[in-house]
């Protein structure tokens, strides 16, 4: 029986060895010291692998992709605050024209100039008009601005999400506003600039892909108005003439602004 034992235990220890055996240790050396070498690349097969996806990536947008759109756009803008009590009249629409510029099929750059008109009336004595009562507020605001459109990944969603190509956007802006007072010839106009920024987000409905788009934005402004601390229009409460209360007057015109916009987009 021990002798049984001892010739089992002599084919268990040898089976090993001879699988071993028949790896030849020379090529596993030999693959290590190609991965291990200086002029050997572990990265190989990977940069590779990146680069041919990165080629059909471009491939792809130069073949799908948009690179430039202009669009004509109309819509409304409205102030918040005492801004926006004072603007009682806004004169409706809007316009927007701009060109965007497209990086890839998720981001773009935009550069463009909005137009609106509002009206104020001070029908009663103000701070800086004790004399006379100033009567209606002719404001024209122009702003230049540029930003970023973030075009959102819909590839894993439905047809309906992907075609209404959903974007984020952010935008620098200059609001150029200038005041007339057409019942008072004696005014002059006053006129100044301010910096704001703008978050937002919209939609672009293809009418025709790849040439044109219906494109809804929705923009929320802050702006740092040239008149924005103005005390011209607070209530006068003392002397001869005393301002009416029963007519609405404006310790400043703080406030901020929102834009809601529709564009025809062209794009090649």
């Amino acid at each position: 029986m021990q002798k049984i034992n001892f010739i089992a235990l002599f084919f268990i220890l040898l089976t090993p060895s001879l699988s071993w055996s028949q790896i030849n240790p020379g090529t596993m050396y030999d693959d290590v010291e190609d991965d291990l070498s200086l002029g050997g690349d572990i990265f190989n097969n990977f940069s590779e692998d990146l680069e041919a996806s990165q080629v059909l990536e471009d491939e792809r947008f130069y073949r799908y992709g948009r690179f430039f759109s202009v669009n004509i756009g109309a819509g409304v803008t409205r102030f918040t605050g005492n801004r926006g009590r004072a603007y009682q009249e806004n004169q409706d629409p809007s316009f927007s024209l701009s060109v965007t510029y497209f990086f890839d099929f998720l981001n773009a750059f935009t550069l463009g100039i909005d137009y609106s008109k509002h009206t104020m009336f001070i029908d009663t004595y103000v701070n800086a008009y004790k004399t006379d009562i100033l009567g209606a507020v002719d404001v024209a605001m122009l702003r230049p601005f540029f930003g970023l459109k973030f075009y959102m990944d819909t590839a894993q969603h439905g047809n309906a999400i992907t075609y209404s190509n959903p974007h984020l956007l952010v935008r620098l802006e200059y609001w150029y506003q200038t005041n007339k007072f057409p019942e008072r010839k004696d005014v002059q106009r006053q006129s100044g600039g301010g910096i704001g920024t703008a978050i937002g987000a919209g939609l672009e409905f293809p009418i025709e892909l790849k040439k044109s788009y219906l494109g809804v934005e929705f923009l929320w402004h802050w702006v740092n108005f040239f008149d924005k601390y103005t005390q011209d229009y607070r209530a006068v409460t003392s002397g001869t003439n005393q301002s009416d209360p029963n007519i609405a007057t404006f310790e400043d015109l703080t406030g901020n602004s929102w834009t809601l916009m529709f564009s025809y987009n062209i794009t090649w």
